[in-house]
């Protein structure tokens, strides 16, 4: 269908706003949410950059029935290749910063699916997929037999990709591939660690002064051991011996 879980939507652009992405290709753009809201947190939310002479960011689409373009895509994506993905791929000149597969890789079969995963990773530095945990058995829909779900895709299905992390919720399973995944899994564990914080912080005051103390606790261990590591203690003990001797020898 031309559209999407919500569930996901938080997760999947947390992820496209880590990145900091300057172009991106939406693979199978549907009603144009991933665009739309790329194109407000990239260029508005983020730089302040409200008219469309202004942008920057460029995003891309491909979509295979045409009768899901409306007039927001023309103004929300640069340009829209009307197509099937296996075909339009390998013809793309542009190396982009992040590739969208989002809710259409269900769409293909296991051999298709890997095919365009290839011909993704030879044309981006990051990839973001998300599939349905469980496909069903859904049929052509809106009179478009693009929409047919063909292969249920787990987490093994993307072992060949090295460089990879995944995100589950109840309904989706999210793959972020890509030279920038390391970094961008860090990020996102960070902000992820910093709004539970603010929360706690905020309904239960309390409970921060153990946390507190754990903290404090862990930064004098690391103190220590760094110290330890590089043998100044030991130096502190050795002088302080000799000093020791000095004074017993004054005496």
């Amino acid at each position: 269908m031309p559209t999407s879980y919500l569930h996901q939507v938080t997760d999947i652009m947390e992820l496209i706003v880590c990145t900091k992405p300057r172009n991106i290709l939406d693979v199978g753009v549907g009603f144009g949410k991933y665009g739309f809201l790329s194109r407000e947190y990239l260029e508005i939310w983020r730089s302040h950059r409200i008219y469309r002479d202004d942008w920057e960011i460029r995003i891309d689409g491909i979509e295979a029935f045409k009768s899901y373009l409306t007039p927001v895509h023309d103004f929300i994506y640069d340009n829209i290749h009307i197509g099937n993905a296996i075909d339009i791929l390998p013809t793309l000149k542009i190396n982009y910063d992040l590739i969208l597969l989002v809710d259409i890789i269900e769409h293909f079969t296991f051999e298709e699916g890997m095919k365009i995963l290839n011909e993704c990773r030879a044309r981006t530095r990051n990839i973001i997929i998300s599939t349905p945990i469980n496909i069903g058995h859904q049929k052509d829909a809106f009179g478009n037999s693009f929409e047919i779900h063909k292969f249920q895709w787990r987490k093994e299905h993307f072992d060949k990709f090295a460089e990879k992390f995944f995100l589950c919720d109840r309904h989706s399973l999210i793959c972020y591939i890509g030279w920038d995944a390391l970094s961008i899994k860090w990020r996102l564990k960070s902000e992820k660690r910093l709004q539970l914080e603010a929360k706690i912080k905020y309904h239960f005051p309390f409970f921060l002064i153990p946390y507190k103390i754990t903290k404090i606790i862990e930064a004098v261990v690391k103190f220590l051991y760094t110290f330890i590591r590089k043998g100044i203690i030991d130096r502190i003990v050795v002088v302080a011996c000799k000093i020791k001797l000095k004074l017993g020898k004054l005496r």
